[in-house]
C-alpha cells in the first residue's frame, strides 16, 4: 500500500506534500523509472528543473502513471525551475514553456528562480569564453521575478518563489515583488541546517524545500576528509532509538522543522524506506542533538559564480 504524505499549506492556500522526489543527476534512463517508482510508492510531488535536462524523460513517466491510473494530475505537485541563462522577463516565459512541453503538462504547481545570478543568454546552459570564465549576465533577479509574475498571470503556474537566495536577496524581493514568493529551495542538512534563513522565511511565511536533504551521499569521498553524514554516530544512535535508518532520522528532521525534502534516489528500496518517516517522531532532545550537528558543510557551491554580484553565500 502506496504512503500516505504529510501535505504543508503554502501562504497562497494551496498544498504540498512534505517529501518529493529530487530529480537532478538522473542517469538517462534512471530518472524516469525512478518517478514511475516513486509513484506507485506513493510520492506526489517530483522535483524538476530545465537544467537537469531530463524533464522529457520524466514527463513521460508521469504521463504514463497518468495513463494507466495511478495518479490523477490534481494529486501531484509538479515543480520546475528558471535556469540562469533565462533571467530576462521574456526569456523566463519562454524557460517556462520549455519544461512544460517537456514535461507534458498544462501548468506547474511551482515555479522557482533557480539561482539569484543571470548567465549570457541565448546559448549553453554553462555559458564561457575561451579561457574557461563564466560568462554572465547583468540581468537584476528583480527583472526575472517579473517574468515568473507574468508566468503565473498566464496560467502557467500556481505557485512561484525562489531557489539558493540569502536574507538580503529575500528582502529585497519582497519589498519589490507584486506576487509574494511562497518557497525558497535551499540546500540543508543536518551539517548545514540554515537556521538564521528557516526563521527569516518563516517570519514571512515562505516555506523552505531542502535540496541534498541527506548530505549528498552519492559523492561522499570525492573531497580528503569529507564527512560522511549517513555515518554521523549521533543520527546512528538515534536511528537506533526507532529501529529507523539515519536517512530516515535526517528526513525527520527536517519535516518536524516544517521544512519539505526533495531527497534524490534511484534505487526502489531506497525509495520507500526515505517515504516512510511519517510513523515516528523525534524528541525534543533528540531534535536538539541534530541541530547541533551544524558545522556549516555546504556541497553545492557554484564557486565558479563567485565573482557574481549576486552570488548568496
Amino acid at each position: 500500500m502506496a504512503t500516505r504524505v504529510l501535505r504543508v499549506q503554502l501562504s497562497n492556500g494551496y498544498k504540498i506534500p512534505a517529501i518529493g522526489l529530487g530529480t537532478w543527476k538522473s542517469k538517462l534512463g534512471e530518472g524516469k523509472q525512478a518517478v514511475k517508482d516513486a509513484i506507485e510508492l506513493g510520492y506526489r510531488h517530483i522535483d524538476c528543473a530545465l537544467y537537469y535536462e531530463n524533464e522529457e524523460e520524466i514527463g513521460e513517466a508521469i504521463k504514463e502513471k497518468i495513463d494507466d491510473g495511478t495518479v490523477k494530475r490534481e494529486e501531484l505537485f509538479i515543480t520546475s525551475k528558471c535556469w540562469n541563462t533565462y533571467h530576462s522577463k521574456d526569456k523566463v516565459v519562454e524557460c517556462c514553456q520549455k519544461s512544460l512541453k517537456a514535461l507534458k503538462l498544462d501548468y506547474l504547481d511551482l515555479f522557482l528562480i533557480h539561482w539569484p545570478m543571470g548567465y549570457k543568454e541565448g546559448g549553453d546552459l554553462l555559458p564561457t569564453d575561451a579561457n574557461g570564465h563564466f560568462l554572465f549576465s547583468d540581468v537584476d533577479y528583480l527583472e526575472t521575478w517579473m517574468g515568473m509574475e507574468e508566468c503565473h498571470k498566464r496560467g502557467y503556474v500556481r505557485s512561484i518563489g525562489i531557489s539558493n537566495f540569502n536574507i538580503s536577496q529575500i528582502k529585497r524581493l519582497w519589498e519589490n515583488a507584486i506576487i509574494k514568493p511562497v518557497m525558497n529551495q535551499v540546500e540543508s542538512h543536518p551539517y548545514l541546517n540554515q537556521f538564521e534563513l528557516l526563521e527569516f522565511c518563516n517570519r514571512l511565511n515562505v516555506k523552505i524545500t531542502a535540496y541534498c536533504p541527506l548530505g549528498a551521499p552519492y559523492q561522499y569521498g570525492s573531497k580528503p576528509g569529507e564527512k560522511n553524514l549517513l555515518e554521523d554516530p549521533i543520527l546512528k544512535e538515534i536511528a537506533s532509538n526507532y529501529s529507523k535508518t539515519t536517512a530516515q532520522v535526517a528526513l525527520r528532521y527536517q519535516i518536524q522543522r516544517g521544512v519539505i525534502v526533495v531527497p534524490k534516489s534511484s534505487n526502489k528500496e531506497r525509495l520507500k524506506s526515505n517515504i516512510e518517516i511519517f510513523d515516528f517522531k523525534l524528541s525534543r532532545d533528540e531534535m536538539k542533538a541534530i541541530e547541533a550537528l551544524n558545522c556549516n558543510i555546504r556541497i553545492v557551491t557554484m564557486i565558479h559564480s563567485k565573482s557574481h554580484p549576486y552570488y548568496p553565500f
